[in-house]
C-alpha cells in the first residue's frame, strides 16, 4: 500500500507541536511495515534544509486565483527519516523560516494545496491513500472531487486526520476564487457560518476522518469551536485513533540526549542522577518533588493557571516542592511566570524559549510532569513522560483521560483531576506531594509506567485497518 501524508509540519524538518511528532513518526511505522509512506510539506527555510542533499522531481506551473506561480518538488536524497521527503517551494509564499504567524498564511497553504493536488495530477501512478491533516490540508479532498482541473484524481480515497479542531483555517468569501475553478453547485461544502472553513469542508469531503483520541472525538460532538453539529452528522465516518509515540527516539536507555541511561530496571538510580543534574543547573533542591511543565504557554495549555496555581502551592501546601516550567507563547503568561519565579526563588525556575535537549533531561528526572490542560486532543507529553518513569498530573480530558489512569484506581499509576482551575490544580499538587513521601509506591508506579506500551505499533496498525476499508 502507498499511502502520501501532506501536513504543514513534520518532526525534525519543522514542529510547533503534536502534528510534526505524528507526522514524523506515523510514516516511518507504516515503512517499516512493508508499505510506501510519504510526505510532503512546505519547504521552509530551516536547519534541515541546509544540511540535508536534495535532488529535484518535478516543476509546475499553476496559479492562486489571478496570481501564477512556478512550484517546485524536492526530495531528500538519502532518505534520512525512514520514508519518502518532498518539500514544496513556492517562492514568495513557502520560502518562511517560521511555519506560521504570516499576515498571510490562508493564501500560502492554499497555494501549497494546490501545488500538491496538481503535482498528484502529474503522477503516472496513484498512491492507494492521500493522509491529510489538519486545517492546512483539508482542502485537498474537495479539490480532488470538485475540481475541474482534477477530475481524474476524483476517485482518490482521502482519510483526514483532525489533530486540534480549535484552528479551523476560516478564509472569507472574497478569497473564494483562490479555490482552482470548481462546481459553484458544491460552495455549500466549503462554507459553515458564512464563511469558508477548511476544516468543516475536508470533514465533508474526505472519505473517512479520525482524530488523534477516542475521547476527543467523543467531546468534539459538544465543544468543537462551533462545529459540534458537524461532528455529530458525520459522526459515521468518523473514528478516534490514539498517537503513538516514537519508542526508537524516546527511550531512557538510550537517549541520545541524556548523559546517564536507565531502564526500568535501573530506574531509580537513573532518575535520581538525573534530577540531581537538572536540580544544580537551576539552582533546585533535589530532595524536594520535581513537579515540570512543558509546553507552549497558551491558554489551550492551561498555562496562564500556572502562576496561581504555583503561588497557591506554596501558600496551602509550604515550600515542600519544586516547579520547573520549560516553554513559551502568550507574553503576558511569560511575565506573570517571572513574577512567579522571583516570589517562590529557590524553589520555582523557568526557562523561557525551547530547548531540545532540556526537555529530555526534564522527562528523566523530573518526579512530575503537570498538564492543566483546558483542551488536549491527545497529548504527547504524559507519555513521553511515563516512557521516563516521570508521574503524569493531568486534566481529565481529551487525550489525557485516555492513557492516564489514576494512581487511586486499581492498576492506576497517574495524577487525574477534573476541572481546568488553580483549586483543581492545587489539589493535585498536595497528592503529588503525599505520593512523593511514599517511595514505595512511587517506585511502584514508575516501574508500571515503565511498562506501558505506548508505540506506533498498536496506532499504525489502526490507521492500516482504516486504509484498507476505503
Amino acid at each position: 500500500m502507498e499511502i502520501l501524508h501532506v501536513s504543514a509540519e513534520c518532526y525534525p524538518v519543522a514542529k510547533a507541536g503534536g502534528l510534526g511528532d505524528v507526522v514524523g513518526a506515523l510514516p516511518k511505522y507504516q515503512q517499516a511495515a512493508g508499505h510506501t509512506a510519504k510526505v510532503v510539506m512546505p519547504m521552509y527555510r530551516t536547519k534541515f534544509l541546509n544540511s540535508h542533499e536534495w535532488d529535484v522531481v518535478h516543476k509546475g506551473y499553476t496559479n492562486l486565483g489571478d496570481w501564477w506561480f512556478i512550484y517546485t518538488i524536492i526530495k531528500e536524497r538519502q532518505n534520512s527519516l525512514g520514508f519518502d521527503l518532498y518539500l514544496v517551494d513556492i517562492n514568495g509564499l513557502l520560502d518562511r523560516e517560521k511555519i506560521y504567524g504570516y499576515d498571510d498564511d490562508p493564501a500560502r497553504f492554499i497555494a501549497f494545496q494546490i501545488a500538491v493536488t496538481d503535482w498528484l495530477a502529474a503522477w503516472k501512478h496513484r498512491p492507494d491513500v492521500i493522509h491529510v491533516h489538519d486545517h492546512q490540508a483539508a482542502l485537498i479532498p474537495f479539490m480532488l472531487k470538485h475540481c475541474y482541473r482534477y477530475q481524474q484524481l476524483r476517485d482518490l480515497p482521502t482519510v483526514l486526520t483532525i489533530h486540534n479542531a480549535e484552528y479551523q483555517g476560516w478564509l472569507g468569501w472574497d478569497k473564494s476564487y483562490y479555490i482552482p475553478a470548481w462546481d459553484t453547485w458544491k460552495s455549500g461544502l466549503l462554507e459553515w457560518n458564512n464563511s469558508i472553513n477548511s476544516l468543516a469542508c475536508g470533514i465533508r469531503c474526505a472519505w473517512k476522518v479520525t482524530t488523534v483520541s477516542p475521547s476527543y472525538l467523543n467531546e468534539l460532538r459538544w465543544s468543537a469551536n462551533g462545529l459540534e453539529a458537524l461532528f455529530e452528522y458525520e459522526k459515521g465516518k468518523c473514528s478516534g485513533i490514539l498517537n503513538g509515540i516514537d519508542t526508537r527516539v524516546w527511550n531512557p536507555e538510550t537517549d541520545g540526549y541524556l548523559e546517564n541511561h536507565f531502564n526500568s530496571k535501573t530506574r531509580t538510580e537513573g532518575k535520581a542522577i538525573n534530577k540531581k543534574l537538572l536540580c544544580e543547573h537551576f539552582g533546585l533542591d533535589e530532595k524536594k518533588p520535581l513537579i515540570a511543565f512543558i509546553g507552549r504557554l497558551v491558554g489551550e495549555k492551561g498555562a496562564d493557571l500556572l502562576p496561581q496555581a504555583i503561588g497557591d502551592s506554596f501558600y496551602y501546601i509550604g515550600r515542600k516542592m519544586n516547579f520547573l516550567i520549560l516553554g513559551s507563547g502568550s507574553p503576558v503568561i511569560e511575565q506573570n511566570l517571572e513574577q512567579a519565579r522571583t516570589l517562590g526563588e529557590g524553589d520555582c525556575s523557568i526557562y523561557i524559549g525551547y530547548n531540545e535537549a532540556l526537555s529530555h533531561l526534564i522527562y528523566a528526572g523530573a518526579d512530575f510532569i503537570l498538564m492543566p490542560s483546558r483542551v488536549e486532543p491527545c497529548g504527547l507529553n504524559q507519555m513521553y513522560a511515563m516512557r521516563y518513569g516521570t508521574v503524569p498530573i493531568v486534566r481529565n480530558t481529551g487525550g489525557l483521560k485516555d492513557t492516564v489512569k489514576d494512581f487511586g484506581d486499581p492498576d492506576g499509576y497517574g495524577i487525574r483531576f477534573n476541572n481546568a482551575i488553580v483549586g483543581d490544580i492545587t489539589q493535585a499538587v498536595w497528592r503529588a506531594v503525599q505520593l512523593y513521601d511514599d517511595p514505595v509506591m512511587l517506585d511502584e508506579l514508575r516501574r508500571r509506567m515503565m511498562r506501558l506500551d505506548f508505540s506506533w505499533e498498536i496506532s499504525m496498525k489502526h490507521y492500516l485497518e482504516l486504509y484498507a476499508s476505503l
